[in-house]
């Protein structure tokens, strides 16, 4: 039987399952489950984040959310990651033209407590991180690394 939350949405165009879903997770068997705290917090980081830069740009893809401590480790995340709160997201990036557009869009226009234009140089993957928390004021942190 299929597990109810992946029929879930946390917001209009968000699913509980992408913000879980992880092919590490699959191919190690490694359980990304979160808590009911923890979908609350992803539902906030939809709401007042992912929704916004989609209504702006369109579809808009998430390569992580949602990470267990265990997927966190397996996947090279540092320990204290808001992706284990559910408070965090990866954007994936098809372009730097694209990418910088979003990025300007969130630093100028939402509310957020990190924003990181990231790219892995080996294999030219592009995405931003985004995070949104409740839990105290958002720092507003931004930077591109690595563009």
């Amino acid at each position: 039987m299929e597990n109810q939350n992946q029929k879930t949405m946390l917001s209009e165009h968000f699913s509980f399952e992408e913000m879980v879903r992880s092919g590490v997770a699959e191919r190690r068997a490694i359980d990304n489950i979160p808590t009911g705290a923890d979908i609350e917090r992803m539902r906030l980081l939809c709401a007042n984040v992912l929704e916004p830069v989609r209504r702006r740009f369109g579809v808009t893809r998430i390569s992580s959310g949602f990470r267990s401590a265990e997927l966190n480790a397996a996947v090279g995340g540092v320990p204290a990651s808001q992706h284990l709160l559910g408070e965090a997201a990866d954007i994936h990036i098809s372009c730097m033209e694209t990418g910088m557009k979003v990025y300007d869009y969130i630093r100028r226009n939402l509310d957020f407590d990190q924003l990181l234009f990231e790219h892995r140089m080996s294999n030219g993957c592009r995405w931003l991180h985004v995070s949104y928390t409740v839990r105290r004021p958002n720092r507003r942190q931004a930077s591109a690394i690595d563009c």
